[in-house]
């Protein structure tokens, strides 16, 4: 029997991230943290009692005997503060500095690996001063680990949604593993699966029985939705129409399309941010959008309608990361050829921030 691979998880959620590790074998959360109660009650009833609610910045990983070591940490802090959906003060908001909290964990337990998740817009934040002083942040905790971002879109790994997220792996430089980002397994293209689409994802969704309530609409909304074609949003309104809104962002008014992924699900529902059925003139079900995020029928959401749908919207689609999950195994199994990556490292660290910008963000 194989080792397990211990996941020490940050930023939990309802455990989308960990539940992808754990669905390609081997890697088992051992520990976890949340502040919000409901997602905290739906990461408890799926993978036991190892999730701490409460505020990540009360918890001092360097003193508190509680927190075990790990192989890897996972996490996907706060992106509000970096989404191009809000207004994007990057680490200047409320919320942007929270990765200082991934920092200290990571910095105390000095785990061979680490991946954070967050929105493509971080990017782009403070004007590349976000990735940049967070990268270098990570570069420096001892003995030092070699920091690779790339941008990936989840529908390219088998999930029916196109949704574009920056993962950021650091690999600890003394190990001498040598770690590239898995390739696309689905797209269009020789050799790719294709794309799976909503009416794929969405065959028998309807015997479903958890998460699976309609949601109210008022008959205003529902002819709103009537007068959006498949695929369309609220731009498909007339102007002129006495039912034309305004939207600042595509995902108003945003229908499903059956025959390709999905855009984005995200966790806001107001404003007309919820998610449109097709052909049916009506909000997607809970259950509906967690099929669009890859999470498995028996993956029941805890809370009310509200507090689903943020879980939901807020998660890593569990699919979206087992390519990722397969290449980290060799890291903790020992089976790779050692490379010199304390050479990689000095020459990444030295490296102009504009060159090594375009390495991962070459294929933008």
């Amino acid at each position: 029997m194989r080792k397990q691979i211990n996941i020490l998880s940050l930023f939990s959620g309802c455990g989308g991230f960990d539940l992808g590790f754990e669905q390609v074998g081997d890697y088992k959360t051992i520990w976890a943290n949340d502040f919000k109660h409901e997602a905290c009650v739906t990461f408890r009833n799926h993978f036991g009692d190892v999730i701490v609610e409460g505020d990540i910045e009360q918890i001092d990983p360097y003193k508190d005997q509680s927190i075990p070591d790990c192989d890897i940490i996972l996490g996907g802090f706060p992106c509000q503060d970096f989404s191009i959906i809000w207004k994007q003060p990057g680490l200047h908001g409320e919320r942007g500095n929270l990765y200082k909290s991934f920092l200290r964990f990571v910095d105390a337990k000095k785990p061979k690996a680490f991946v954070a998740e967050n929105v493509k817009g971080l990017l782009t934040a403070n004007g590349k001063k976000a990735i940049k002083q967070i990268i270098e942040d990570f570069e420096n905790i001892s003995p030092g680990y070699v920091v690779i971002p790339h941008l990936y879109n989840f529908a390219d790994y088998g999930v029916p949604e196109f949704r574009e997220r920056l993962l950021i792996v650091g690999i600890r430089c003394d190990l001498g593993f040598d770690f590239k980002h898995p390739k696309p397994t689905h797209g269009v293209g020789d050799g790719l699966i294709p794309y799976i689409t909503v009416g794929e994802a969405f065959k028998c969704v309807e015997d479903v029985p958890y998460n699976n309530e309609l949601i109210r609409c008022t008959p205003r909304t529902q002819k709103i939705i009537s007068l959006i074609p498949e695929g369309g949003n609220f731009t498909s309104i007339p102007e002129d129409s006495p039912y034309y809104v305004k939207g600042m962002i595509s995902h108003v008014y945003r229908r499903v399309h059956l025959g390709e992924p999905s855009k984005t699900i995200i966790a806001a529902g107001g404003g007309g941010t919820w998610g449109y059925h097709y052909p049916e003139n009506r909000p997607l079900t809970n259950r509906e959008r967690a099929r669009i995020q890859a999470f498995p029928d028996d993956f029941i959401f805890y809370g009310n309608t509200t507090e689903v749908r943020r879980q939901i919207g807020n998660a890593v689609p569990p699919v979206g990361v087992h390519e990722l999950a397969k290449t980290l195994k060799p890291l903790f199994y020992g089976e790779y050829e050692k490379i010199n990556l304390v050479a990689k490292f000095n020459e990444l660290k030295n490296m102009p921030f504009e060159k090594r910008y375009s390495l991962f963000t070459k294929d933008l």
